[in-house]
Formats: structure tokens, sequence, C-alpha cells
């Protein structure tokens, strides 16, 4: 409003400051909708991008997980592969330093069995150290073979002398002139035999 002096009052001028703010304020949101019109992007397309967004790095993050346990599941199969290696490989070593031990051990378990075999040991001091010792090595899986009326097996028994006999249909072990002796399945020294063959 103009007073009488012909000048805007600040009433007057307070209304036009807040048109102008309004104007702008129109002015601004008619640019933005052009602005969208014109191919800029909405804030409903914005936050579909930022979840597309998220969603792409989710998956980039299950896949290297999955990738890490992929590796770490290889790692453990190796590992345990390498165990069961080093115990196998431990199993033998053993295995073989127990055969060599009572493989030195063998001229001894003949003389025992000699001794035994004549009477020797019968009510001697030196029976129950032959029974100890035999008891330690059974402990650690030796044992002797090799006795009269066996059937004749190359495999386990070598053959000193062969004769024909009548009272055998296959080849039999009719003497034993030394045991044989094993630890488990491996033979450290064939039974020496004497064999009768059928005629």
């Amino acid at each position: 409003m103009n007073d009488q002096t012909g000048f805007n009052t600040p009433d007057d001028e307070g209304a036009e400051s807040a048109l102008s703010d309004a104007a702008s304020i129109i002015n601004d949101a008619a640019n933005v909708l052009d602005a969208d019109k014109d191919g800029h992007i909405s804030a409903e397309e914005l936050a579909m991008e930022d979840e597309n967004a998220a969603d792409h790095a989710l998956d980039d993050a299950e896949a290297k997980a999955a990738e890490h346990l992929g590796d770490l599941q290889r790692l453990q199969a190796e590992y345990v592969n390498y165990r069961k290696r080093v115990d196998r490989d431990r199993l033998i070593a053993s295995s073989a330093a127990t055969a060599k031990t009572i493989e030195a051990l063998v001229p001894t378990l003949d003389d025992i069995a000699a001794a035994r075999e004549h009477g020797d040991l019968e009510g001697g001091p030196f029976a129950s150290i032959a029974a100890k010792l035999e008891t330690a090595l059974g402990q650690l899986g030796w044992s002797s073979f090799g006795a009269v009326g066996d059937l004749f097996d190359p495999t386990i028994h070598e053959a000193l002398l062969s004769q024909p006999s009548t009272e055998v249909t296959s080849p039999t072990v009719v003497t034993v002139a030394q045991p044989g002796h094993r630890v488990g399945d491996r033979i450290l020294r064939p039974a020496r035999v004497v064999v009768a063959q059928p005629e």
C-alpha cells in the first residue's frame, strides 16, 4: 500500500517479499519438473538405483564368501590327506623297524624252539625267560609257523628235502627243521621243512 506521500509502507514490502519468495519456489519446482522431463533422474529412480547397487554389492560379497569357503574346504581336505599320509608312513616305518628288530632275533628264537623240542627248557630257569620273550614279541605281531602235518605251501615253506610217500595224497610237511617267523602278514623267514610227496 502507498501512503499519502506515495511511498511503500513496511507491510507492503513484506508482502511483496513473500510473493517473490513463493514465485521463486514455484519456479524452482517447475524447473525440477522440466529437468525430470528432460531426462534427469527422479527420486524414485535414485532409490531404485541405490537398491540395485546394494543388491550387486551383496551378490559380490556372497560370491567372495563362497570362493573363500571353497578355498577353506580345499585346504581342509589337503590337510586331512596329509595327516592320513603321515600316519600311514609312520605306521609303515614302525612296522619296518619292528620287523627288522625281530628278524635280528630269529636265530635266538630258533635256539629256543630247538631247546624246547629237545626238552632242554622243561623245568629249567630259562623256560620262563623264553616264554616272556615270545609273549612280548607276540604283542608286537610276531608269530611262528610250520608244523608236522601242514600241507606244503611254497609261499611260506622252504622244502629242504622232498621224499615220496604212500601215506599222503598231497604234498605234506613231515619234518620241521626250523619254524618260520612272521610279523603280521610279512614273512621274515619261511619254515624250513621236509616234504612228503604222494607217489
